[in-house]
């Protein structure tokens, strides 16, 4: 059994190396072999999918580092916390996007079941998974999609500070320019994410400096700028090609989830063609058909409940009231509501 992915993202490896642990054969097309990632980015992955990882993927662990709490505070709520999640063991881990792209391409480069190539032919596959934004196939078959341009800016670096013992709360402010988040990567190294609304420059070091929730900072990294999207694809494959990663949905950072909702995605995908495989049937075009209707309307519902999300705070800032701020803080009392609240960060929309 063969399968082809189009792309060599974080994505596309991870998913090479669930299907090489099932001894399934891989051909990953790409014009370069390896993706070399910005060193300031970071990734949030959740309790559940670390489990996944580790069990199906590849062990992390020891690149992990461990978040306990969640506090979120509103500048419409003169900087006080709204929400707080905690938990004594962890709600989710950061880690390092290149560390976890380098241990994946480690991995899977030396595997007998996986061939890099530049080129490949459509009829050679009976099952294509496309991750790449820049092909043909993705320029004829999947440009129809849900899209909003959020006419907004991530800015994003690294901080190193004083060593914090106990570095393990994240932090998002939801300013009046959009949420900032401090994210810890270590006891003296925290990611910050900035969605910051609107075209012009901004300096980051001022706002690190202006919204900081206590670090001691002894330097701030590169910064990186990117711009922010949302779209949903209308169709989630064509023939025998499935669109998959971040061409099938790419959501705004505030939540951290658009990685966790690819690897929910993976599981999915696994799932299916473990099935096939265990029965003996050939890996085609059928589980295209099969993993979007498991998959689609919960990854729509989730991606645009971020999005609620996103616009209802913006909105909030857009009025100056602290209505929606003063709500949440009340709702945060009643235990439910952030067992709830955790549940659907960790699992998903589960149905």
């Amino acid at each position: 059994m063969k399968v082809c992915i189009l792309g060599n993202g974080l994505v596309s490896l991870a998913l090479a190396k669930a299907l090489i642990n099932e001894d399934i054969f891989v051909d990953i097309i790409s014009r370069k072999k390896k993706v070399i990632y910005d060193k300031e980015r970071s990734l949030g992955i959740s309790k559940s999918n670390i489990t996944f990882f580790n069990k199906d993927i590849v062990n992390i662990d020891k690149l992990l580092w461990d978040i306990k709490k969640i506090e979120i505070l509103s500048e419409n709520f003169e900087n006080k916390k709204i929400l707080d999640f905690k938990n004594n063991q962890k709600l989710f881990s950061t880690i390092k996007n290149y560390k976890l792209y380098d241990l994946l391409f480690q991995k899977i480069e030396k595997s007998k079941f996986l061939n890099f190539k530049s080129k490949f032919k459509i009829d050679q596959y009976k099952l294509i998974i496309n991750c790449d934004f820049s092909n043909n196939l993705t320029k004829k078959f999947f440009f129809k999609k849900f899209y909003k341009d959020y006419k907004s800016f991530a800015y994003t670096t690294t901080i190193k500070h004083k060593k914090v013992k106990d570095n393990y709360i994240a932090s998002q402010i939801f300013t009046k320019h959009g949420p900032l988040a401090f994210l810890p990567i270590s006891d003296e190294s925290t990611s910050v994410v900035y969605s910051f609304n609107g075209n012009e420059k901004i300096d980051l070091k001022n706002e690190i400096e202006k919204y900081n929730v206590g670090y001691q900072i002894n330097k701030i990294g590169k910064i990186s700028v990117s711009k922010l999207k949302f779209f949903s694809l209308r169709s989630y494959s064509h023939k025998n090609i499935l669109a998959f990663g971040d061409l099938l949905h790419k959501l705004h950072p505030l939540a951290g989830q658009g990685f966790n909702m690819s690897l929910r995605d993976i599981k999915k995908l696994l799932e299916l063609i473990k099935s096939k495989k265990e029965n003996g049937l050939d890996l085609d075009s059928s589980i295209c058909s099969s993993f979007e209707k498991k998959t689609k309307h919960i990854n729509y519902l989730f991606s645009n409940g971020i999005d609620l999300i996103y616009e209802t705070f913006k909105f909030e800032s857009k009025i100056n009231t602290n209505i929606l701020s003063k709500s949440l803080r009340l709702m945060n009392k009643n235990k439910n509501f952030g067992k709830l609240f955790t549940k659907l960060a960790d699992d998903g929309i589960v149905i």
